[in-house]
């Protein structure tokens, strides 16, 4: 890959709420970046909070999010090209009388190994998504996301741009 970095590390903070109980929820964010000088953001790390799933008994419920590269129409998972991240947390109570079990299931707290970045964003922005499963209120995930930005040469940032489009 041909870029060189052109910042120190960023910290871009996000929150987002359903706009009603166990709905399918995106919001845009913008990176602002200077695509006319084929810029890139780097990413090096993303963090994902979700809120607790509802305890309620007999009812299996969840809290799911996820972090893409592009726009998408339903929750991306970790075998989605563009998913930078994803999240889970879930309460099994299908048939108890009690509030169940809860599960958590996270790619939200990024791979520590020795890895140069995780993904690269040559868009002008990423996308967080948020959908709850047998909730009676809304939820929310927060996060974090840091990286840097870089400059590609002309032939990686085409590639870059032409791979994220497609596989969108």
């Amino acid at each position: 890959m041909g870029f060189k970095k052109t910042s120190e590390t960023i910290a871009i903070s996000f929150g987002l709420t359903e706009t009603a109980a166990n709905t399918f929820t995106q919001e845009e964010i913008a990176l602002q970046l200077d695509i006319l000088n084929n810029e890139i953001f780097v990413v090096l790390a993303v963090d994902m909070d979700l809120d607790v799933p509802d305890a309620i008994a007999a009812v299996n419920t969840s809290t799911t999010a996820s972090m893409t590269s592009t726009t998408q129409t339903a929750l991306a998972s970790l075998a989605d090209t563009n998913c930078l991240a994803n999240a889970s947390d879930t309460i099994r109570s299908a048939g108890y009388v009690d509030a169940g079990v809860a599960f958590s299931r996270n790619a939200a707290s990024t791979y520590t190994g020795d890895v140069d970045y995780i993904g690269l964003i040559a868009t002008n922005n990423f996308f967080i998504q948020i959908r709850g499963g047998g909730n009676l209120v809304a939820k929310t995930v927060n996060g974090r996301v840091w990286g840097y930005r870089a400059k590609a040469d002309s032939s990686t940032y085409a590639a870059l741009v032409q791979s994220e489009v497609l596989s969108a």
